[in-house]
């Protein structure tokens, strides 16, 4: 038990591989440790396989083949669940002691949604619910019976309105990093042309799929991780100073941001992410061939592309794909966002359990050791102090510098 503590504290991804009834098999260590330490060892293929936002549970098939309207390999996902009622878990258990310690910050009817819906997680419950429509006459012949959009999803709260795409038209937090496009674009750019020096600077840079789960993604699918589960990550931050400074000034509510690259003629397949609390958001970085078609997400059954500088905002707990069919790489930065439904106090009931998973110590016994935890736990979710040094590097990013030095000594 011990070990696999110690496991979760160094990669949160490890806990996925889990069904939802190992939870229980948890127990905070008894002795403290560096979680700062950590830092640079919990970053998985973030939005892939680390998310915070999956308590643990099932994996889909990692190479599911679709075709058409008949995916194989493929749990059924096309049926209809009604939620079961839950009891207190047992304060013996881990996931009793994070439900005790819940209690203990939060009245019980301000977080009642998030209770039920850990204690769900606990006794395996898998949510399955359709939200297509009910008949084909006016729906290009889509039928309950060949409908993607349905939600499936083993973390869940109940209640949240369910859509494939989000309007972000009125939306001030997706406005100003629609605005601010083009700077970060620019600063993309530099510090992506020399790839070694990222490498050698940054922490695990463009990373893969980790676990079997993540195998949907595919190959082709990479991560560059800005901020993870509601941590920001300082290294990486300070190599996209201009694009961390303006993802904070946004306001987005985000708990995990991160650059997502996709290779020329791969796709993403059919598959949920299982969590209907947090929704996901893109910014278009790079998008090849833009404005052809060739890059394409579908959630449910709606397909939309990909479009330079224009923000998106779906619903990962409905089935959904993805293709790039164009000859160039297509490059993302890619947000879950708390779902707009959510009370404040649920959204910081719900950290708090992703805190707990992540840092065990933070339900220690001993009050010293819960203290230093729930100390280091604030402390990285801070903003990082963004170093005035921090002006990314490679050739572009170089010349600037100097043409700027030089404009200096010339007022001199």
């Amino acid at each position: 038990m011990k070990t696999l503590a110690k496991k979760l504290t160094h990669s949160f991804c490890i806990f996925l591989l889990l069904q939802p009834q190992d939870i229980s098999s948890f127990a905070p260590k008894t002795n403290p440790v560096a979680v700062a330490d950590r830092k640079s060892n919990n970053h998985g293929a973030v939005g892939v396989s680390s998310s915070p936002f999956r308590y643990g549970g099932k994996a889909l098939d990692a190479t599911p083949t679709i075709t058409g309207n008949n995916p194989t390999n493929l749990p059924d996902f096309r049926t209809v669940t009604t939620v079961p009622s839950t009891l207190p878990l047992s304060p013996l258990t881990f996931a009793g002691k994070v439900e005790c310690a819940l209690l203990q910050k939060y009245r019980p009817e301000e977080i009642q949604r998030v209770l039920e819906s850990w204690r769900l997680l606990e006794q395996g419950y898998e949510h399955h619910e359709y939200f297509g429509p009910s008949d084909s006459t006016t729906n290009n012949n889509i039928t309950p019976e060949t409908s993607n959009c349905y939600q499936y999803a083993h973390s869940y709260v109940r209640g949240l309105t369910v859509q494939q795409f989000w309007p972000v038209e009125n939306i001030s937090w997706a406005n100003k990093l629609m605005k601010n496009y083009s700077q970060i674009r620019r600063e993309f750019q530099q510090v992506t042309n020399d790839m070694d020096e990222l490498i050698k600077k940054g922490n695990n840079i463009w990373a893969g799929a980790v676990t079997q789960e993540a195998g949907q993604y595919g190959d082709g699918w990479k991560t560059l991780v800005l901020k993870d589960r509601g941590m920001w990550d300082e290294v990486n931050c300070n190599l996209f100073p201009k694009t961390a400074k303006a993802i904070e000034q946004s306001g987005i509510p985000a708990t995990e941001v991160f650059f997502a690259s996709m290779k020329p003629h791969s796709e993403i397949k059919l598959h949920s992410d299982f969590t209907n609390f947090v929704l996901t958001s893109h910014l278009a970085i790079e998008i090849p061939e833009n404005g052809n078609n060739k890059c394409r997400l579908t959630v449910g059954d709606e397909t939309r592309e990909w479009r330079n500088g224009e923000v998106m905002l779906f619903d990962t707990s409905l089935m959904h794909d993805a293709v790039n069919e164009s000859d160039g790489m297509r490059y993302i930065l890619m947000f879950r966002v708390w779902h707009p439904d959510l009370t404040e106090v649920e959204r910081e009931a719900l950290q708090f359990i992703y805190d707990c998973l992540s840092v065990p110590e933070m339900l220690d016994e001993n009050e010293q050791f819960r203290m230093n935890a729930e100390r280091q736990v604030q402390k990285l979710r801070q903003f990082p102090k963004i170093k005035s040094t921090s002006v990314g590097f490679g050739k572009n990013s170089s010349s600037d510098n100097s043409s700027k030095n030089k404009k200096k000594k010339g007022k001199q």
